[in-house]
């Protein structure tokens, strides 16, 4: 069974889209078969999102989340462990991990809470003054949209 689709004929017949095909294309060639950690994604409101992974088994000091440009990277790496005992069922997944989200255009994250094993990030919509769409007045003098019916004076003639 063929995975592969090429975007080939639509990049030809479009213009700007050129990141969209990436990001496809990336994502049909990522291995979709580690889910961790398990991560939601809401939408707060009108341009407001919260990601919220759940990170059992990890401190805060043990997690780092870096925005640059459109991808937000949350990475945790649980520091060895200081107990002596032996362990007869380890359940709780403690390796590290990277998670990546790829972020919209003019996307930026915000606070980040850990509460209850669950990291929370905030995320907003900002669109910059000039990207906004704005009226633009028509100016040019005014068109002369009146029909004069004849006059009088006109058919005298």
């Amino acid at each position: 069974m063929r995975t592969n689709f090429d975007f080939t004929p639509y990049r030809r017949s479009t213009v700007g889209f050129d990141r969209l095909f990436d990001l496809l294309e990336t994502g049909l060639r990522a291995d979709a078969t580690d889910g961790y950690p398990p991560f939601d994604i809401v939408k707060d409101g009108e341009d407001s999102y919260r990601i919220t992974l759940a990170v059992a088994g990890f401190r805060p000091d043990e997690i780092e989340i870096v925005a640059q440009q459109n991808q937000l990277t949350v990475t945790g790496k649980r520091a060895e462990d200081q107990q002596q005992g032996e362990y007869l069922h380890r359940g709780i997944a403690t390796r590290a991990f990277e998670r990546r989200f790829q972020l919209a255009d003019f996307i930026e994250a915000g606070d980040a809470r850990f509460e209850n094993g669950l990291l929370s990030v905030q995320l907003k919509r900002v669109v910059p003054e000039a990207m906004k769409p704005r009226k633009i007045a028509i100016g040019g003098a005014p068109a002369n949209d009146r029909i004069e019916a004849p006059s009088e004076d006109r058919q005298a003639a």
